[in-house]
């Protein structure tokens, strides 16, 4: 097993640490690890989401038929004008 030491400078975060650990019951080193784990999507039970995931929750995304509808409305743009280039 890997042994990693963080060293926290910040008192407030150490002070929030300590405090869930006491509420959850769990030592301070579990309750880091379990942070550590939800943030880098490992652990028991968990998958990382997949790649691009955190864009379409944030950005959010189409339905087939609004692609559909953006498709048709630039479609006039595909065009050339053969006139213009004259």
């Amino acid at each position: 097993m890997a042994q990693i030491t963080i060293r926290i400078s910040d008192h407030e975060m150490e002070k929030t640490l300590r405090r869930k650990a006491k509420e959850s019951g769990k030592s301070l080193n579990k309750v880091v690890l379990e942070l550590i784990q939800a943030g880098t999507g490992t652990g028991a039970g968990r998958k990382r989401p997949p790649k691009g995931a955190s864009l379409a929750e944030f950005a959010g995304g189409w339905t087939e038929e609004e692609d559909r509808e953006f498709k048709e409305a630039i479609k006039i743009f595909e065009e050339i004008d053969e006139e213009m280039g004259k």
